[in-house]
């Protein structure tokens, strides 16, 4: 079990060129904040994101709850809890 309640980063999220907070829980739950702003988008979002996208040559869209930046923070955290364990 982890000694903490919740931990947090920020990561370079290339799926919507931009920085997103990702949130790692003590029951091992992941919450990116990124996904709020980008991930339910509204309008004026969704237009930006089309923008910036057309200008760097391809699609930006959030990948939403699996996103694999989410996943991959949660699971570099697993390890090294584990590791921790051990010692």
């Amino acid at each position: 079990m982890v000694d903490w309640q919740v931990t947090a980063t920020t990561i370079y999220c290339d799926a919507v060129d931009d920085d997103v907070t990702v949130l790692v829980y003590k029951d091992w739950s992941v919450k990116c904040v990124g996904y709020k702003k980008y991930g339910e988008s509204s309008k004026g979002i969704a237009k930006m994101l089309k923008e910036k996208g057309k200008k760097l040559g391809r699609e930006l869209k959030c990948e939403g709850p699996e996103c694999s930046r989410m996943i991959g923070y949660r699971d570099k955290l697993r390890a090294e809890e584990k590791v921790r364990a051990k010692s």
